[in-house]
C-alpha cells in the first residue's frame, strides 16, 4: 500500500506576503476578481477554467482552491478528475471544450500567439461579449497563478 502521509519537505509554505507589501496593487486585483464575479458565463465553465490554467501554471494553491468551489457547487469529480484530459473524454459541451482550449492557448503563449482559426472556433461558441469576458477571466486566473506560484502568500488549507 502506498505511504500517502505528506512529505514535510514538499508542504507548500509561505514567501511572501504581497498583499501586505503592495497594499494598493491588491485592492487593485481584488476590485478586477469582483468584477470578474459579475461576468454573465456560467459559473460551472469559469471554475474549469479557472482549474484548467491553475493545472497548466503548477499552482498547488489555485488548482485546490477552484476544484473546492467547483464541487461545491454541483460540479462532478469525475469531470474535475478528468479535466486534465479534455480533449479524450466526452464529458464536456462543445461550449466548454471551446473554452478550455481558449484557456491553454492563452496560458502557454510562450509555446505560440492564439491562431486566428482558434479564435474564429472558440468564437462560434460565444457572443462578443461572453469572448471579451472569457479572455479577462482567463488573464485574471493566469495572474492569479503567477502570484500564488511564486509568493505562495496565502496558506494551503
Amino acid at each position: 500500500m502506498p505511504d500517502n502521509t505528506a512529505d514535510p519537505n514538499l508542504a507548500w509554505t509561505f514567501r511572501l506576503a504581497v498583499d501586505n507589501l503592495a497594499p494598493s496593487i491588491s485592492k487593485a486585483m481584488d476590485a478586477f476578481d469582483a468584477e470578474l464575479d459579475k461576468v454573465t458565463l456560467e459559473d460551472s465553465l469559469l471554475e474549469l477554467v479557472r482549474i484548467r490554467a491553475s493545472q497548466i501554471n503548477g499552482c498547488a494553491y489555485c488548482v485546490d482552491e477552484h476544484s473546492r468551489e467547483a464541487h461545491t457547487n454541483g460540479e462532478s469529480e469525475r469531470r474535475l478528475f478528468c479535466l486534465p484530459a479534455w480533449r479524450e473524454v466526452p464529458l464536456f459541451s462543445k461550449r466548454e471544450r471551446a473554452a478550455l482550449e481558449l484557456t491553454e492557448a492563452m496560458t502557454r503563449l510562450s509555446e505560440g500567439p492564439v491562431e486566428d482559426e482558434l479564435f474564429s472556433r472558440v468564437s462560434a461558441e460565444f457572443t462578443d461579449v461572453e469572448m471579451a469576458e472569457l479572455i479577462w477571466t482567463i488573464a485574471g486566473i493566469n495572474v492569479w497563478n503567477r502570484i500564488a506560484a511564486t509568493a505562495r502568500p496565502w496558506p494551503f488549507a
